[in-house]
């Protein structure tokens, strides 16, 4: 059964720095175009970032670009999101997303980020 497992989430200060790491079991990881959201207490659900299934095609949103990196390694199922500079405006569930070209849509069970001094 296919299923995405986020982890590396936490409590960290204004400016500083979190890799999030999502694994991916049960799929073809490398059909997949892979994707971090995020959902702050009392807002919707937001795209943060996503990635094509080679690699490239990189897309982030404004407030994330020249802070966040997405990237995949596809040896080892697993897609990142290195966080600098982080804002308390980021504190959020992070949840990690695997589409199918074909439209078969994964969702991980997410993982706490927290930016707080």
């Amino acid at each position: 059964q296919a299923q995405l497992v986020e982890s590396g989430g936490g409590l960290v200060q204004p400016g500083g720095s979190l890799r999030l790491s999502c694994a991916a079991s049960g799929l073809t990881f490398s059909s997949y175009t892979m994707s971090w959201h995020r959902q702050a207490p009392g807002k919707e659900r937001e795209l943060v970032a996503d990635i094509g299934p080679a690699g490239g095609n990189i897309n982030y949103v404004d407030f994330v670009k020249g802070r966040f990196t997405i990237s995949r390694d596809n040896a080892k199922n697993t897609v990142y999101l290195q966080m600098d500079s982080l804002k308390p405006e980021d504190t959020a569930v992070y949840y990690c997303k695997a589409r199918h070209l074909w439209g078969i849509v994964y969702w991980g069970q997410g993982t706490q980020v927290t930016v707080s001094s």
